[in-house]
């Protein structure tokens, strides 16, 4: 399994969204500015983002950008399955891997299992999770 930058700067995105939701509806120039990604890139994003129930738009001279849901339910598993479909640690059904009925090979369950732990990771940690995080270095983070 490997994350794509879409799906790095899709998590990027909807965290700015997520840090600066008391701000209203945020243009994509402003998170481009703030994440130091393409504005360009981002517009190839949030077509999928839009598709699900985690960003909500409006258009015009005040239009933008917020998240739909609060970031505490809003989990990095689901924003990586919107950008970049299965999870999984190989790349193939776990049933093709089997020849028919009885003809699992020993390794399967290595890959069940770590698909399991992949997905309940992911699905444990959510936008929140990491906004106190970053908060909370930020917070022990001080010079005299």
């Amino acid at each position: 399994m490997k994350i794509s930058t879409k799906g790095r700067y899709a998590l990027r995105m909807l965290l700015d969204l997520a840090e600066h939701q008391a701000d209203g509806f945020i243009s994509l120039k402003e998170i481009a500015s703030r994440q130091k990604i393409s504005k360009k890139y981002l517009e190839q994003i949030v077509p999928i983002l839009n598709k699900s129930d985690l960003l909500k738009t409006t258009r015009g001279f005040q239009g933008g950008y917020q998240l739909a849901k609060s970031p505490d339910h809003c989990t990095v598993g689901e924003i990586f399955r919107l950008t970049e479909g299965d999870l999984r640690p190989i790349p193939m059904d776990y049933s093709e891997i089997a020849n028919g009925p009885g003809n699992e090979p020993a390794t399967l369950p290595v890959w069940k299992g770590l698909d399991r732990i992949i997905n309940e990771y992911l699905d444990s940690v959510t936008l929140q999770d990491l906004l106190d995080q970053q908060r909370e270095r930020y917070t022990h983070d001080y010079v005299i």
